[in-house]
């Protein structure tokens, strides 16, 4: 497969374009767009690697999988980075613990909950956000 066999409909070049100029996109998926916009304009491997500062390897992977699924081949596969190292018991600990009040105060702060469940604060911090957990705005302990 050619890089210059990428042809482009009116709706996925609005939407590379879309994603090219956006500010809140990941530079991951901006990069991604450029390339295959650039492949559609008819522009060398060699000189997309050098403009997206990507290798041709990589390159001619995204124009691959553009022509195979189209924008879905944009996506990064499911499994990718890395896993989580927290142990399960102490997010099932942290998760069980916050929704019982603390026993002479009104609620949990981080640090405390950390010290117990046994991990940092940071940890904490990211199991009550991935849960929307937000004991600091209430006054009092709620189910």
């Amino acid at each position: 497969m050619n890089s210059q066999d990428i042809v482009l409909s009116e709706d996925e070049q609005t939407e590379l374009s879309r994603r090219l100029r956006s500010a809140t996109i990941s530079q991951r998926d901006g990069r991604r767009a450029r390339v295959i916009l650039l492949a559609a304009q008819g522009c060398s491997r060699n000189e997309i690697a050098r403009l997206a500062g990507l290798s041709v390897v990589s390159v001619t992977r995204w124009c691959k999988r553009f022509q195979e699924l189209r924008l879905q081949g944009l996506v990064d596969l499911p499994g990718r980075g890395r896993k989580s190292s927290l142990p399960v018991e102490a997010l099932k600990r942290t998760l069980e613990q916050v929704t019982q009040p603390r026993i002479g105060q009104p609620r949990w702060s981080c640090r405390g909950m950390a010290r117990v469940a046994g991990i940092s604060p940071a940890s904490v911090q990211r199991i009550w956000a991935a849960n929307d957990i937000k004991p600091h705005l209430t006054r009092t302990f709620k189910l």
